[in-house]
């Protein structure tokens, strides 16, 4: 008989009616009161059984440490296990140590809670750099390493990116100086999708300046002088932080001295005393001096100077138009290219001096008022001028070096500074010249004759056709009106054509009606003929001929009857003497033969 029969006999051995019997202590073998107990913790067992999901952070107890795990009680049916390399960060764990843990898996297959440190602490950590980057807290990063573009900063247990641009408020060559070191930083970028985080140390810094700045700002005048640091140096001027706040000392608040690049004046880093020359509204742009903290140096200018005293001085810039001289320090005066030579024909004050040149010159005007000074070089040698008509007497002779033409002549230079013009008519007794290019080339050594002199007015005419023998005065003679000479049509126009005779440098001119043969036909181009001068100009250089008058008997008596009446002489100008009408068609012909 078994042990439950025999239970249920000495029960109703003790005359227990059945409907009172306790089946539930019968079964179980616990009375009433150890029966709820032990339901009362079924009950918590089942609901932290229920509660406990994976990925939960929770707070646990270190109650045992191996060489290579963490035991972690955390009131759970079963002890979690934890690599100790998880801990790396928290090389002083002990027994009895609060540690936070997740639920990696609830069992593996032997039945053992899984949990992780790392887990749970970077959860933790990402929900607090959320935070960080809500409110704008100031959180502490170890700076682990250099990366491309920046560092990796350690955020609570986060790796973040630190740009290098983000490091200070002025760029940063070497960045391997801030590995390993702990700062200050704050939180300016998350991407929750990528889980990158991105930190700035230049924020806390620019916030600090910023208070700094409001605070100088405040305090500002102009006039006021401070010290400052040289921050930035560019072409134009220098950046000067003045403990928070940037100046900008343009190039010319340089020095009183002229300053062809701000890095001959100053350097990086440099401590300078400075001057408020001026500021916008708001003081964000400060306009600072240096050289204003100096006496002018026109105030130290010596009170002797005076026009016309000799002064020596460095070339320090150039122009086309002249060149400035540094007489004093600070002080400069200006040489125009006119000033330099005595020649007339300007050139580049290039040609003369450059820069860098020791130079010495004549005060020519000094206005202190207005800080100006000119200067003349030429004024250091004899003015050509002075005995222009001892050397250069009208009727004398010489040779000049052609210089430049106008469409009017050809300016000479006897000697430098004395030039003297020919006019396109003096160039030539015979040759019609249209431009004076066509005779001589700039270079050209020319002979001259000196036609006329104006002192006053530093003028010179020179000739050069003068030198030779006028021709014309013997054809004067030998094409005298009446005369007949062979010669060439060499061009035939509508109203006549040019005659070349054997002195190459006559042109003669023959109407068309006057080119007409015996025959009645004309005479063409390049045809050798028999012609009559019927008009003979010297001072226009005109000869005008004809043909038909060679064979008409009536028309050479007419010519040569000198004692025929005026009606008559009348009606030989008409036919044979070159009309009113013939000059229009000369005058045509000569235009119509220039513009050819």
């Amino acid at each position: 008989m078994s042990e439950t029969t025999d239970k249920a006999e000495v029960l109703l051995n003790q005359n227990v009616a059945p409907e009172q019997f306790d089946w539930d202590s019968f079964e179980s073998g616990l009375d009433a009161d150890a029966r709820k107990e032990k339901s009362d913790l079924e009950e918590i067992y089942n609901g932290s059984l229920n509660n406990l999901q994976d990925n939960d952070v929770l707070v646990g107890r270190v109650v045992r440490l191996t060489d290579k795990e963490a035991i972690v009680d955390i009131n759970f049916k079963s002890e979690g296990v934890i690599s100790l390399n998880e801990f790396r960060y928290n090389q002083g764990l002990q027994v009895g140590d609060e540690v936070e843990v997740m639920v990696d898996r609830r069992e593996d297959k032997s039945g053992q809670l899984q949990l992780s440190h790392k887990k749970a602490r970077t959860l933790k950590a990402w929900d607090k750099v959320n935070e960080l980057h809500e409110t704008g807290e100031i959180v502490n990063g170890f700076v682990k390493s250099r990366t491309k573009g920046g560092m990796i900063v350690d955020v609570h247990g986060i790796e973040a990116f630190l740009p290098g641009s983000q490091i200070d408020v002025k760029p940063i060559k070497d960045y391997d100086q801030f590995v390993g070191k702990t700062m200050e930083f704050k939180v300016v970028k998350i991407n929750p999708e990528f889980k990158n985080v991105v930190v700035s140390h230049k924020a806390l810094i620019e916030a600090d300046l910023e208070g700094q700045k409001r605070e100088i700002i405040g305090q500002l005048e102009k006039g006021q002088v401070l010290e400052g640091t040289v921050k930035n140096i560019t072409s134009y001027g220098v950046f000067v932080d003045l403990g928070g706040v940037d100046g900008l000392i343009h190039i010319t608040d340089l020095s009183w001295s002229r300053v062809n690049h701000p890095s001959e004046i100053l350097s990086d880093g440099e401590t300078v005393k400075v001057v408020i020359l001026d500021f916008d509204d708001e003081k964000t742009r400060i306009q600072l001096g240096m050289k204003q903290l100096e006496a002018h140096p026109w105030d130290a200018l010596s009170a002797d100077m005076k026009v016309g005293d000799r002064v020596k001085g460095k070339v320090v810039v150039l122009a086309d138009y002249g060149a400035f001289v540094e007489v004093a320090p600070g002080v400069e005066g200006l040489i125009h290219v006119s000033e330099m030579s005595w020649s007339t024909h300007l050139r580049s004050a290039g040609d003369f001096v450059k820069v860098g040149d020791e130079v010495e010159a004549e005060v020519l005007t000094l206005d202190r008022e207005d800080r100006k000074i000119s200067l003349g070089m030429k004024q250091l040698n004899e003015d050509p001028w002075s005995n222009i008509e001892s050397k250069y007497p009208v009727g004398s002779e010489h040779t000049g070096t052609v210089r430049n033409f106008t469409n009017f002549g050809v300016f000479v230079e006897l000697e430098e500074g004395i030039d003297g013009l020919i006019y396109i008519s003096d160039l030539s007794w015979t040759k019609k010249i249209k431009h004076p290019s066509e005779f001589c080339n700039v270079g050209d050594k020319l002979k001259v004759v000196v036609l006329e002199l104006d002192t006053a007015a530093r003028r010179l005419s020179l000739g050069h056709k003068q030198l030779l023998e006028n021709p014309w005065d013997k054809f004067e003679t030998k094409y005298a009106e009446g005369t007949v000479h062979a010669g060439k049509t060499t061009e035939v126009f509508d109203k006549g054509a040019q005659v070349q005779f054997e002195d190459a440098e006559v042109e003669a001119f023959c109407p068309s009606r006057l080119l007409e043969k015996e025959d009645g036909s004309k005479i063409k181009k390049g045809e050798d003929a028999q012609f009559k001068v019927i008009e003979f100009n010297k001072e226009f250089k005109r000869v005008v001929v004809s043909h038909t008058a060679t064979f008409r008997d009536e028309e050479r008596k007419n010519v040569k009857d000198n004692s025929s009446s005026r009606s008559s002489m009348t009606s030989t100008g008409n036919e044979e003497k070159s009309t009113l009408g013939d000059l229009d068609v000369l005058a045509e012909l000569k235009k119509k033969m220039e513009g050819n």
